[in-house]
């Protein structure tokens, strides 16, 4: 049986950088978030905005120095990763959603149930990422045949 260890994670050069490009995308997605309230945009669409915003600056960093060997020649292979990329991060934000309003459902503190899915978040879009969106070359191969 294998057992999960965050310590050899943490050692791993990928993970630490991911790590860092996380922490980064979330004061962006944060910053953004707070400025569009202040100048009156609605909250779930300052979401949103945000949310993207912070999408995109995981991706631009993630493909320079995180995954940067890793990330697809330009064309049709590239925008393959792309959307599997965003589609990670739909799937962090289901389980953030579902995570927190799990925890409102059995009277968790709601800031205590975020950061609970924060952390289960990021392990799980790290996992996608690394094993999925950014295999290695052989292995994408087999997923994208050329015509």
């Amino acid at each position: 049986m294998r057992v999960f260890s965050i310590g050899p994670l943490l050692l791993s050069t990928v993970f630490s950088r991911y790590l860092l490009t996380s922490v980064i995308a979330l004061a962006v997605d944060m910053g953004a978030f707070l400025q569009l309230l202040a100048t009156g945009t609605r909250p779930a669409l300052s979401s949103a905005i945000s949310y993207s915003i912070g999408i995109l600056t995981h991706w631009i960093i993630s493909t320079r120095a995180v995954f940067g060997k890793r990330v697809a020649a330009r064309g049709p292979h590239r925008h393959i990763q792309l959307v599997q990329f965003v589609v990670s991060a739909l799937v962090g934000l289901a389980l953030t959603t579902g995570i927190v309003a799990a925890g409102l459902f059995v009277s968790l503190d709601p800031r205590i149930a975020k950061v609970i899915a924060i952390g289960v978040s990021f392990l799980v879009t790290w996992h996608l990422r690394n094993r999925y969106v950014f295999k290695t070359r052989p292995e994408r191969d087999l997923f994208c045949h050329r015509v």
